[in-house]
């Protein structure tokens, strides 16, 4: 059984050890090295997680070691929740983890009065997209969005109704 918590500021080292076991992986063929060094930084500095659990209201869950998640409902004062991160270890990959993370997120954004689920994920990874679809995400739309130093992230947007 897959069991998730609530992520507290003392989890941040456990968010930052699957973020950086993870992203060389999902990311080594889609992104080059300078800019995967960059986003980690940005992203999962613990500066950066506490910033975004304290001031931005982003909700991070986790399951034990294997895989984390961080979202935030009412996104934009509208009934929607924004799925921001869903992280889970090759090792954990098929597992149930990823799922039930995201059974998670929907039954709190329910909870909440939301109806719609959105989240970006990189164009080119193959094998998210293929999970979103598989529970039911469907492409609204791709935005190019630059993160610094050069940098772009270059999304898919994709959506579900709950």
């Amino acid at each position: 059984m897959v069991v998730i918590r609530k992520a507290e500021l003392a989890d941040i080292p456990v968010i930052q050890r699957i973020a950086f076991k993870t992203w060389p992986e999902t990311f080594g063929e889609i992104l080059s090295k300078p800019q995967l060094t960059y986003m980690l930084d940005l992203m999962y500095s613990e500066t950066s997680l506490k910033e975004q659990i304290n001031e931005k209201g982003h909700d991070f869950v986790i399951s034990g070691a294997d895989g984390f998640a961080s979202f935030q409902v009412n996104y934009g004062d509208s009934p929607v929740t924004k799925i921001h991160k869903i992280y889970i270890l090759p090792t954990a990959q098929g597992q149930g983890v990823g799922k039930a993370l995201f059974s998670h997120i929907v039954a709190m954004s329910k909870a909440c009065g939301n109806d719609r689920l959105t989240l970006n994920v990189n164009k080119y990874n193959q094998s998210a997209i293929a999970f979103y679809e598989k529970l039911g995400f469907t492409e609204v739309c791709r935005e190019n969005i630059p993160i610094g130093n050069g940098f772009w992230m270059e999304d898919m947007v994709m959506e579900k109704s709950i």
